[in-house]
């Protein structure tokens, strides 16, 4: 049998940007705790590998409000952190570290933009997954998730609002 191995096999890059920025954290910050908000990757051996190295995985907004001063605060790959969660981290002084992958980072600054201008954002995905949430949180007030085109079809804003997108058909 032959073995050939995918040219895209291992790592997209945020991902593997985000894993990296975690080992350089463990070396340049031995003294203090260091943190991912949530695991840093769907991968269990390195979330194990880094949990080994003393890094501590912070499941949940109650845990993250549990820390007091000092230590760094990885955010994840896949984002998956809502604006306020910067602003309470800031206000704890303590450092974060945004691993968040800059296309995920691009759309929070995008889905920001228009709701801030008043247009409604709609989200097509599981609204439990993280990326989803941290897109979510920063939409602001005028955001809808839906996890199926018949959803997304289905949908009409409040007469007087705008419409971000309409949904194509292929969708």
């Amino acid at each position: 049998m032959k073995v050939i191995k995918a040219k895209s096999a291992g790592f997209c890059f945020g991902v593997k940007r985000a894993v990296d920025t975690v080992y350089e954290q463990v070396k340049e910050n031995q003294n203090l705790p260091i943190y991912t908000y949530g695991p840093i990757i769907h991968n269990e051996e390195v979330v194990k590998d880094l949990e080994q190295k003393g890094v501590i995985v912070l499941r949940s907004e109650e845990e993250l409000d549990t820390l007091e001063r000092g230590g760094t605060v990885i955010i994840r790959s896949h984002g998956g952190v809502a604006k306020d969660v910067y602003d309470r981290l800031e206000s704890k002084k303590i450092q974060i570290v945004d691993a968040t992958c800059p296309f995920v980072k691009k759309i929070h600054n995008i889905v920001q933009k228009h709701s801030e201008m008043g247009e409604n954002i709609i989200i097509i995905g599981n609204p439990e997954h993280p990326e989803v949430q941290g897109i979510k949180g920063w939409a602001g007030d005028h955001v809808e998730v839906f996890q199926t085109k018949e959803e997304a079809e289905n949908y009409s804003c409040e007469q007087g609002e705008k419409d971000l997108y309409r949904c194509p058909d292929d969708i």
